[in-house]
C-alpha cells in the first residue's frame, strides 16, 4: 500500500527527526480513525531513517494485553536486543568511540522480572548511546498503565537528548483514563492527525492502480462509500479489480467485507455491540434508545459513533454501503443476532413505530410476542402485499402460522398466505390450500377464502369439485357473498368452458339460480356476459375494455381478466384487446406479478395469433410458457402450449412444434377449453404433416367435449370447420361441405373469423364461379376481423379460382395481394410463383415510380371491381352511393383505355397499379 495525500504529515515527521538529532527530544502523536492509514505513515517515515544510521525500536500495544504490565515496553527491548545482535553481526559503519562502547556494555538486556524502574533504566541506557533513538509505538491508544509511565519517565529525562518518541492511536483514548495516561498527553508534542483522503487524494490513489486517470464519477462512488478510509478504499479496489485491471465502479466483496470487521475488531467491544445495533436498526438508529440496546452510556455510545464516522464506516448514525452493515450483522452468531432483532422489535413496538418496521425485527428474530406480534405481523404483512413485497408477505404471514393454534384462524392465514404466493407462484399456493378442500365445502371459510379455494380447485381442472362447492353455496344470504360464488360460477363456465352439470349451461351473465352476475364492483362480469351473451358491438367491447382499466391487479379476478381479453378478441376486435392487454401487462411488470405476466403473455400470443401475427404468436406463446414451470400452470398450460403449436406449424416450423407436443400435460386439463385448444392445434398440425387421419380424431374429440361442455362457447371455437377441413384432405368432400354448413347455420351470432373460416372450406367444396363469391365473402370477413395470415390462405384460394377460370389477369392480382399479406405475417406466400411474375409489357407513363394515373378514390373502387365485386357491393363497402362508383369506374374505364369491366385486372397490371392497391387494400384491412 501506496501512500497518498500525506506529504505534509510524512514532513512534519521527518523534521521532528531532524531537530530530535540536534538533542531536543520530541514526542509526535499521530491521530486518526481506524484505518486512516497511520500504521503505514509510520512505517514510511522509519523507511526513510534506515540511511541515518538511527536505532529504531517499535512496538504494537493491545487491548489483549492491557492488564499486563509493561507488554509494550516488554516488545520495545526485545526489539532492541535483536537490534544489536543484527547490527553486531553485520558490523555496521560506526566511529570507533562507538564500537569501545558497543564491546564493553553489549547491548541492553529485556530483565527476565520486569519492574518500572528496571525497564525505564534499560531504555534510558539506548539514550545514552551516540546513535539517535527512534521509539515508535503503535495503537498507543491500547498501552497498559505501566508502559505509559515507563515513556512518560523516558521523555522527562530525555528532553536534551536525541530522542524522538512516536505514538499513533485512535485520536479516542477509550476507556483508557489514568493519570498516566493523562500525563502522556501533558507532555510537550507535537500532534499529526490524519484526516481522511480527499476525493482528489483517492483519484490520485486509483489513477496509480489503474495506471491512467479515471473519470469524476468513478473517484466520487469510491470517495461516497469510503469518506476517503484508505483501508476501505484499497479493499474496494480488490475486490473491483479481481477479474481483471480495469477499474469500474466500486464492487464490495470479500476483501472489502474483512476490512469492516478489521476495522470493528481494533475498538472495544462497546464499539462493535453500538455498530451492531446500527446495523440491525438501519434508518430507524436515531428514533430509538442506541446505548439501551448496545449496553452502553450515551457518553460511549457517542465516542463509538465518532469512531466509526472516522474510520469511513458510518455517514452520521447509518453505514455508508449495506455490505459493511450486511458484514457486522453476519459477524454475529445466530443467538446474539436474534436476540438483538428481539429487543429492536419490542422497544419499537413501545415506541409506537410503524407495523412493517416492528415486522421486519420480529422477522429476522423468528419472533411472535403472545400479545401483540400477530397482529403487527398480518398488518404488515398486508401492507407488504399492497406493495408488491411478495415474499415479505408470505414471511409474516408463515411466522404467524407457525405459532397460530386456532383452526378457524390457522385456515384464514393459509389461504392468505396461498393468495400472496399465487401472485408470483400457483404452486407454492397448492400446499397451503389442498387440504382446505373439505372445510370450503363445509362452509368452514369466509366467502372470499372459499372463492380461493374454489379457483385453485379449477386452476387444476378439477372442475366437478367446484361445480359441487358452487351448488351447496349458491344459498348464501349475504349479496357480498353471492356476488363472489357468482363470480366463480362464471368463470367456470366461461373462463374453463365447463357446464352446469347436468342443466346445461345457464344463459350469460346469470349464476346457477340465474340471478344476473354482478361481481367486481367495476361490473366487468355483467359487461363481459353482455358481449359474449349479446351481438358483439364496438360499445360492448369498449365497455368490458374500459372495465378493465383503473383497477389495481389486487382487486380484479386474474382469470376473469383473460376472459375479458378473450371476449373482446374472438368479438372481432383483436386491436383493442391487444391495446387492454398491453396495458395490463405493463402493470403486471412493474409490479413482479409473474403469475400475471405469465398469463397475461399467454392471452396476448393468442391475440396475435387471432391478427395472424404467427411470428409474435410463437415468440410470446414461448416466452410466457418460459416465466411459470409446468406445475404453476395447471390446466391453463394449454392455452400457451395450443398457441406456440399452431403458430409454429403456420411458419413452417414443424420439427419445433413437434417437440412442444412431447410435454406432459395434465389429464384433466382436456375437460376444459384449454384441452380442446391443445387438440385443435395438434390437429392442424398433423394435417400440416400429412396425418390427416389423426387429425380428424383430434377434431372430433373436440366437438365430442364441446358438446359435453358449455354448447355457447362453439361460436368460437370451429370444430366444425376443422372436420370439413380435415375430411377435405381425405378426399371426403360432401362431408366436409355438410360440416361447413353445419357451421353456417349455427344459431347466435359467429365470430367473423369463424364464418369466414368455414365460407372458405365450402368454397373449396363448390364449383369455380360459386368458389369466387364465398370467397370474397370470406376475404371481406376476415378484414373486418384482422387475421391477415387467414387472408393469406383466403386471397390465394381466390386466386387459383380466377386461374382455374381463366381469368389469368385477376389471379395474378389477387396472387400478388395473398403474397403482401403472407409477407406481413413473416410466412412463405401461398400462391404459385409464376403467378407473381408480371407479364412481358412495355412500360407506361403509369408504371411505378411515375406519376399516378388513377386518384386513391378511382383506385379503390377499380381495385374492388377488378376484383369481382359488383357496383352495390362496392357502395356497401365504402359507404358512397352507386352513381358515386358508376362515375368512378366511368373516369377509370378512360383512364386506362379499357372498354369493359373484364379488361380491368390485366390493365391494373400492365400499369403496375397493385403497388397502388395497397392503399384501397389497407382501408378494409384492421389489421394494416
Amino acid at each position: 500500500m501506496h501512500l497518498f495525500g500525506r506529504t505534509r504529515e510524512l514532513q512534519a515527521l521527518t523534521e521532528a527527526f531532524t531537530d530530535s538529532t540536534r538533542g531536543n527530544g520530541r514526542l509526535m502523536i499521530i491521530t486518526g480513525g481506524p484505518g486512516s492509514g497511520k500504521t503505514q505513515l509510520v512505517h514510511e517515515f522509519l523507511t526513510t531513517l534506515n540511511s541515518t544510521g538511527a536505532r529504531i525500536l517499535t512496538g504494537t500495544a493491545s487491548w489483549a494485553e492491557r492488564d499486563q504490565p509493561l507488554s509494550l515496553v516488554g516488545q520495545l527491548l526485545r526489539n532492541a536486543e535483536a537490534e544489536y545482535a543484527i547490527s553486531h553481526h553485520a558490523a555496521p559503519a560506526v566511529n570507533s568511540s562507538a564500537k569501545n562502547r558497543l564491546s564493553r556494555n553489549p547491548g541492553p538486556q529485556a530483565p527476565s522480572e520486569p519492574s518500572e524502574d528496571v525497564t525505564a533504566e534499560a531504555l534510558q541506557h539506548l539514550v545514552h548511546d551516540e546513535r539517535p533513538l527512534v521509539i515508535a509505538v503503535d495503537d498507543a491508544h491500547a498501552m497498559d498503565a505501566a508502559s505509559v509511565r515507563t515513556l512518560v519517565h523516558l521523555l522527562r529525562r530525555s528532553r536534551s537528548r536525541r530522542v524522538l518518541v512516536v505514538c499513533a492511536t485512535s485520536g479516542h483514548f477509550g476507556e483508557i483514563r489514568s493519570a498516566a495516561h493523562t500525563e502522556l498527553l501533558r507532555q510537550p508534542h507535537r500532534r499529526v492527525r490524519l484526516a481522511p483522503l480527499s476525493e482528489a487524494s483517492v483519484g490520485e490513489l486509483l489513477a496509480a492502480q489503474a495506471g491512467r486517470a479515471l473519470p469524476g464519477s468513478v473517484r466520487s462512488a469510491y470517495h461516497r462509500a469510503t469518506a476517503g478510509s484508505p483501508l476501505l478504499v484499497h479493499a474496494l479496489l480488490d475486490d473491483s479489480t479481481g477479474f481483471g485491471p480495469e477499474i469500474g465502479p466500486p464492487v464490495a466483496g470479500t476483501a472489502y467485507r474483512q476490512a469492516v470487521l478489521s476495522l470493528l475488531r481494533r475498538g472495544g467491544a462497546g464499539h462493535a455491540r453500538v455498530a451492531r445495533a446500527l446495523a440491525a436498526l438501519g434508518s430507524l438508529a436515531e428514533a430509538v434508545p442506541l446505548g439501551e440496546l448496545a449496553g452502553t452510556t450515551p457518553v460511549g455510545t457517542q465516542e463509538a459513533v465518532d469512531i466509526l464516522n472516522s474510520a469511513g464506516l458510518l455517514d452520521g448514525h447509518a453505514f455508508r454501503h449495506p455490505t459493511a452493515a450486511a458484514a457486522v450483522l453476519e459477524d454475529m452468531d445466530d443467538a446474539a443476532r436474534t436476540g438483538l432483532h428481539g429487543r429492536i422489535a419490542d422497544t419499537l413496538y413501545r415506541s409506537g413505530a410503524p407495523a412493517e418496521e416492528v415486522a421486519r425485527h420480529l422477522s429476522a428474530a423468528a419472533l411472535v410476542p403472545a400479545r401483540w406480534g400477530a397482529g403487527i405481523l398480518r398488518t404488515a404483512a398486508e401492507q407488504a402485499l399492497a406493495a408488491d413485497e411478495v415474499e415479505l408477505c408470505t414471511d409474516y404471514l408463515g411466522l404467524v402460522l407457525r405459532d397460530c393454534a386456532d383452526e378457524r384462524e390457522r385456515h384464514a392465514l393459509s389461504v392468505a398466505l396461498a393468495r400472496a404466493q399465487w401472485r408470483t407462484n400457483p404452486a407454492a399456493a397448492g400446499p397451503h390450500l389442498e387440504p382446505l378442500r373439505e372445510a370450503a365445502l363445509d362452509g368452514g371459510l369466509s366467502m372470499r377464502d372459499t372463492a380461493t379455494v374454489l379457483r385453485y380447485m379449477l386452476w387444476q381442472g378439477d372442475t366437478e369439485l367446484a361445480a359441487q362447492a358452487v351448488a351447496t353455496l349458491v344459498h348464501a344470504q349475504s349479496p357480498s357473498d353471492a356476488q363472489i360464488i357468482a363470480e366463480v360460477e362464471f368463470v367456470r363456465q366461461w373462463f374453463y368452458g365447463v357446464a352446469l352439470a347436468g342443466k346445461g349451461a345457464p344463459a350469460a351473465g346469470r349464476d346457477p339460480r340465474g340471478r344476473h352476475v354482478r361481481a367486481d364492483g367495476g361490473g366487468l362480469a355483467a359487461r363481459v356476459a353482455a358481449l359474449i351473451g349479446g351481438e358483439a358491438t364496438d360499445e360492448s367491447a369498449a365497455a368490458v375494455a374500459q372495465a378493465l382499466q383503473g383497477h389495481r391487479l389486487d382487486h380484479l379476478n386474474l382469470e376473469l381478466v383473460a376472459m375479458s381479453l378473450l371476449a373482446i378478441a374472438h368479438a372481432d376486435r383483436p386491436a383493442v384487446a391487444a391495446d387492454a392487454c398491453d396495458a395490463l401487462l405493463e402493470c403486471a411488470g412493474q409490479r413482479r406479478a409473474t403469475t400475471w405476466q405469465a398469463l397475461l403473455g399467454a392471452i396476448r400470443a393468442e391475440i396475435a395469433l387471432l391478427q395472424g401475427d404467427v411470428a409474435a404468436a410463437a415468440q410470446g406463446a414461448l416466452a410466457a410458457l418460459g416465466i411459470l414451470r409446468a406445475q404453476s400452470w395447471g390446466v391453463l398450460i394449454g392455452l400457451p402450449l395450443s398457441t406456440a403449436i399452431s403458430a409454429l406449424t403456420a411458419m413452417g416450423s414443424c420439427e419445433e412444434a413437434e417437440e412442444l407436443l412431447k410435454h406432459d400435460v395434465p389429464e384433466p386439463m382436456f375437460r376444459t377449453v384449454f384441452g380442446i385448444q391443445y387438440l385443435r392445434a395438434r390437429g392442424h398440425h398433423y394435417l400440416a404433416t400429412d396425418r390427416p387421419f389423426a387429425a380428424l380424431g383430434d377434431f372430433e374429440t373436440c366437438g365430442r367435449l364441446l358438446r359435453e361442455g358449455n354448447p355457447s362457447l362453439q361460436k368460437g371455437i370451429p370444430w366444425r370447420s376443422d372436420l370439413a377441413l380435415a375430411n377435405l384432405r381425405i378426399g371426403k368432400a360432401r362431408t366436409a361441405r355438410e360440416w361447413a354448413e353445419e357451421q353456417l347455420r349455427l344459431p347466435g351470432g359467429h365470430s367473423s373469423r369463424a364464418r369466414a373460416m368455414a365460407l372458405r372450406l365450402l368454397a373449396a367444396t363448390c364449383k369455380p364461379h360459386r368458389r369466387a363469391s364465398l370467397l370474397r365473402e370470406s376475404i371481406d370477413l376476415l378484414k373486418t376481423c384482422g387475421d391477415r395470415y387467414a387472408l393469406a390462405q383466403a386471397y390465394a384460394d381466390l386466386s387459383a379460382a380466377h386461374y382455374e377460370l381463366g381469368e389469368y389477369a385477376r389471379a395474378r392480382l389477387v396472387a400478388r395481394q395473398a403474397a403482401r399479406e403472407a409477407e406481413a405475417c413473416h410466412i412463405e406466400s401461398p400462391v404459385d410463383a409464376h403467378l407473381l411474375e408480371d407479364p412481358a409489357r412495355p412500360e407506361t407513363t403509369g408504371s411505378e415510380g411515375g406519376p399516378a394515373i388513377l386518384s386513391d378514390a378511382e383506385c379503390r373502387v377499380a381495385g374492388l371491381a377488378a376484383l369481382g365485386y359488383t357496383n352495390r357491393e362496392i357502395s356497401n363497402r365504402l359507404h358512397v352511393t352507386v352513381s358515386t362508383v358508376e362515375q368512378h369506374l366511368t373516369r377509370v374505364y378512360r383512364k386506362l383505355n379499357v372498354a369493359s369491366r373484364s379488361e380491368l385486372p390485366s390493365k391494373m397490371l400492365e400499369h403496375r397499379i397493385p403497388k397502388l392497391s395497397d392503399r384501397w387494400a389497407g382501408t378494409h384491412s384492421s389489421a394494416g
